[in-house]
């Protein structure tokens, strides 16, 4: 009975490791698909060493694109990989493109489909992922959810109980397996920080598309680098908008290319303060208790804010968010929302081998004869 995994992009690594890992000590026969939605060294291959992942059975290559050429993609070629080798149970991560568009093929074909870090919702369907989320979660068999707020806005949407499971977050597992490994001493010399300084992480369509919220942006990063030190690894997508409107002629603005899992989270760990608008950093950072500011009208992982560090903010208030924390100072200590304690993958793992049992033997039962 083999388990095929979906990984497309950045974020779905750390969430997929720890779930592969414990599917393997299970004995579970595995399939590592990567679509290739991000395909550059910083972006992907980094993460396979850094997080001893198993090397893709399969690379599909799809490069970059446009959402609708992207998908269109990634389900040409996951259809004709699964027709000819059909998986007992596909599992995604997250939503990335790759997520909906292995959700459609696996509708379309008959494969049972596994969500990881299912239920989330912002109620923002000006973002991609909102509906990237809901249209997965609407064809999935298993729906792994990471918090108890997930619960409610899937059964509000129609998804039966006995599909939903409360699991916690695997990319709590990679970031506390790996823990030791994020000494910020080191990524800091290596990058000239010395004493207080911000990490920050911009690439939402809402933050660098448009040039009056771009330029907002820009305005306010250079108020808040003249509060401290930010380094910047900037996104591939939004760079070039923001670099055109004078993003890094802050002298204490230190843009970088994409960074590698360790050096990041190390950076992190040693931040102040972290300014972004990505979704996982709001989940690492909760955890690693460094103060967050999330730079989006609404958030998807509402958990990091009730049982974390994280507040939303604007680009007009962020440089007096900052300055308060700098005041402040790093919290002593902070809650973590429940079962983010590392053993998410062991418990999709147990919940993933029960459901092939049950049905290995539902099927054995109407295959014998009388």
């Amino acid at each position: 009975m083999t388990v095929v995994h979906i990984t497309g992009a950045r974020p779905n690594f750390p969430k997929a490791a720890p779930v592969l890992a414990a599917l393997a000590r299970l004995g579970l026969e595995q399939r590592l698909v990567h679509t290739g939605q991000h395909y550059d060294d910083r972006l992907s291959e980094i993460f396979f060493r850094e997080l001893d992942l198993p090397r893709p059975d399969v690379n599909l290559g799809v490069g970059s694109g446009s959402h609708a050429s992207q998908t269109a993609a990634v389900m040409v070629a996951l259809e004709e990989l699964f027709s000819s080798e059909p998986p007992e149970l596909v599992v995604v991560y997250g939503d990335v493109n790759s997520t909906v568009a292995a959700a459609l093929v696996c509708a379309k074909i008959g494969v049972p489909l596994a969500h990881v870090e299912a239920g989330l919702r912002s109620f923002d369907l000006t973002m991609p992922e909102e509906i990237n989320r809901k249209v997965t979660d609407a064809l999935s068999d298993l729906a792994f959810v990471t918090s108890p707020e997930a619960i409610g806005h899937l059964a509000r949407e129609g998804v039966p109980d006995e599909r939903i499971h409360l699991v916690g977050n695997p990319m709590i597992d990679t970031l506390l397996t790996h823990l030791d490994r994020f000494e910020p001493g080191p990524a800091q010399a290596a990058h000239g920080l010395n004493g207080r300084y911000a990490v920050a992480t911009l690439h939402r369509p809402g933050n660098v598309d448009g040039e009056a919220q771009a330029r907002a942006l820009v305005q306010a990063m250079h108020k808040c680098a003249d509060l401290m030190p930010i380094l910047v690894p900037l996104h591939p997508r939004g760079r070039a908008r923001l670099l055109e409107l004078g993003f890094a002629d802050h002298p204490d603005i230190r843009v970088v290319d994409p960074l590698g899992y360790v050096e990041f989270m190390s950076l992190v760990r040693g931040a102040e303060a972290v300014l972004t608008d990505s979704g996982g950093v709001q989940e690492e950072t909760t955890v690693l208790g460094v103060p967050c500011l999330t730079l989006r009208p609404s958030t998807e992982r509402p958990a990091t804010i009730t049982h974390g560090t994280n507040r939303l903010v604007r680009a007009d208030t962020l440089p007096a968010e900052l300055s308060q924390i700098a005041d402040r100072g790093r919290p002593s200590s902070w809650p973590v929302p429940p079962l983010w304690d590392g053993q998410a993958g062991p418990r999709i793992a147990a919940i993933v081998s029960a459901w092939l049992a049950d049905r290995s033997s539902v099927a054995g039962a109407a295959n014998s004869p009388g």
